[in-house]
């Protein structure tokens, strides 16, 4: 099966699309990337949806406009995929969306809600299109992220000692794939890097380019003391966190009282944080070496604080392991809309905290009928092996 997986993170960027060919034999599910595209949103729309998320208020009619036209921008990417990638053929689309907000109250997530009509996708590419792929786990007790830990086990499970998958998204998240697994947001990723940058330079830089800002700058002690205050980083596994918490508010109360900082030093201070946070739960779960994929992996600043913090334990990158860094997330979500349209689930609870594993997300049809793969024999595969990972 042709899946074309779109994902756009927390930093709500860009649409990535991954292509890939997909089958499975015994229980191992063969991936074979196809390749990617990537497509920022409108100056105009990232400034929208920027505007809506929390701490902001927002309407229901400025939701439904981001719904619409947030799917219109997945609909182009996706045909874009199609066509490029794809040589013009493809069965099936597995659409991430765009979270817009996940509500946790002490420790339980309640409700997700990740935008971006899946009907645009389908009409403009005439496929099926399986989307909402967090709702299921949440409704089962889950976190509802991070979703690819079940991805990530089964592409680390033969490696040896105690591989740790690590994404640097908006928010950092980890797979520990040795002996029982298990998977939990550290904390920001490049979500206070980003909300610094952009505020420090008066929206001029919307991320700080390469870390170029955080190398020219000292980390400031007591703000990292209050930062790492935060009672989110002392709570048990599985959990998960999102910009609803680490937003630029939430940096300026923790700066409040304190001598007026440099903006270089504000960087290197908040960059330094989330390579601290992401090396201490490594460091916890016994980690042998860690696969880092992500935006954060294109910032050698916060990839040498990191490495720096995790001393003795080797940290890679997934392009080495056949995957690019920038796209794992949407080869991820095509391995689980592959999954879905199987019939075959997409969760490890162990990684999410749910009761018991799920079936992941909806489908929209496409422009015929819709007609699902037969069932697989022996359920979900246990191991994912890409083409050309050494």
């Amino acid at each position: 099966m042709r899946v074309i997986g779109l994902m756009s993170g927390t930093s709500y960027d860009a649409v990535d699309a991954a292509a890939a060919d997909l089958r499975i034999e015994g229980d191992t599910l063969h991936l074979t990337p196809l390749g990617m595209i990537g497509q920022g949103y409108g100056e105009r729309l990232r400034a929208e949806i920027a505007a809506a998320l929390p701490p902001a208020h927002t309407t229901l009619e400025t939701v439904c406009r981001l719904d619409t036209r947030i799917g219109q921008a997945f609909a182009e990417v996706a045909d874009r995929a199609v066509r490029e990638l794809c040589g013009g053929r493809a069965d099936l689309v597995a659409s991430h969306g765009q979270t817009v907000f996940h509500w946790t109250e002490h420790g339980r997530v309640h409700g997700t809600l990740q935008i971006g009509r899946p009907a645009w996708i389908a009409e403009r590419t005439g496929l099926p299109v399986v989307s909402d792929f967090r709702s299921a786990d949440v409704a089962a007790g889950g976190q509802g992220a991070p979703l690819v830990g079940m991805v990530d086990v089964m592409w680390l499970r033969d490696r040896p000692g105690c591989p740790v998958a690590l994404n640097l998204g908006g928010i950092a998240n980890i797979t520990v794939s040795g002996g029982a697994p298990y998977a939990f947001d550290t904390g920001p990723g490049n979500a206070l890097i980003d909300a610094a940058a952009r505020y420090l330079t008066h929206g001029r830089c919307a991320i700080d380019e390469h870390g170029a800002m955080a190398a020219r700058g000292r980390v400031c002690r007591p703000l990292l003391d209050r930062l790492l205050d935060e009672p989110y980083y002392a709570r048990p596994a599985p959990k998960t966190t999102g910009k609803e918490l680490f937003h630029l508010p939430y940096l300026l109360t923790a700066a409040a009282g304190l001598e007026p900082l440099d903006a270089d030093d504000i960087l290197a201070t908040v960059t330094a944080l989330t390579a601290h946070t992401v090396a201490t739960a490594v460091r916890d779960c016994g980690g042998t070496e860690v696969v880092a994929s992500g935006g954060g992996t294109r910032n050698p600043t916060l990839m040498g604080m990191l490495r720096s913090e995790l001393t003795g334990v080797p940290v890679h990158t997934s392009d080495e392991w056949g995957v690019p860094a920038g796209a794992k997330e949407a080869y991820a979500f095509a391995v689980l809309g592959f999954l879905t349209a199987h019939g075959l689930a997409g969760t490890l609870p162990a990684c999410t905290g749910a009761r018991h594993a799920s079936v992941l997300g909806s489908i929209t049809p496409g422009a015929g009928p819709l007609r699902l793969p037969p069932p697989v024999a022996g359920g979900t595969p246990v191991r994912l092996r890409v083409a050309g990972q050494p």
